[in-house]
């Protein structure tokens, strides 16, 4: 049976105290059953899906957490599926870091040197959306927010359908973009510099 798709954009009023875009609405992605991959993964144990390309990935305690302080900016990806529009959240909690202490979410990636990447970080009062192409990371979006305590768990979230770009930070729509220099790729996690941080909850839905 030939599989099919159907997109709903379902638009909901939010807050957006506090955000720098001017979009008001929510995107929410709806898809068939026969659409639909869906991807978790709570780190219980280590799964070979996931590939290290910089930075020091430890598999234990129920965590995935990054600990190399000497990185620029440590990747590892997700290579069993690749998406394109997708819902994707984890939680993260940075531990600790004095240049930078933040975590962040890869999608779309073809490899390791290119993709999107949204980042919190616990040393500043923004949330950022960024493109990566050829190893050179280049900001396209940012909110500004109260930073992320440090030691506490906290989600970060995005939605991406077609061009538009949806991220949210603590469940709270933060940045609304809109870009289409990645239209498919891989999904992974991201830090910068010493940050130390733990991931959890890593789920993504979406088309293949």
């Amino acid at each position: 049976m030939k599989k099919c798709w159907m997109f709903a954009l379902t638009c909901l009023l939010v807050s957006m105290t506090g955000c720098n875009c001017q979009a008001e609405e929510s995107l929410v992605l709806s898809l068939t059953a026969e659409s639909t991959q869906l991807v978790e993964d709570g780190f219980n144990q280590k799964n070979g899906a996931w590939q290290s390309y910089s930075g020091l990935w430890d598999f234990s305690g129920d965590r995935l957490t990054q600990t190399s302080t000497s990185d620029y900016s440590p990747v590892i990806l997700r290579r069993d599926h690749q998406f394109s529009d997708l819902d994707l959240s984890v939680e993260f909690k940075p531990i600790s870091g004095r240049i930078d202490a933040s975590g962040g979410v890869i999608f779309r990636a073809l490899d390791h040197e290119n993709y999107y990447v949204v980042r919190a970080n616990s040393l500043e009062n923004n949330f950022r959306l960024y493109t990566v192409k050829n190893g050179v990371r280049r900001q396209i979006a940012s909110a500004r927010t109260s930073p992320p305590t440090l030691g506490q768990f906290h989600q970060i979230r995005i939605v991406a359908i077609g061009a538009t770009i949806q991220a949210y930070l603590n469940g709270k729509l933060l940045l609304n973009h809109h870009d289409n220099t990645f239209v498919r790729g891989f999904v992974g996690l991201w830090t910068k510099a010493d940050s130390v941080t733990e991931f959890d909850q890593f789920k993504v839905v979406g088309v293949e």
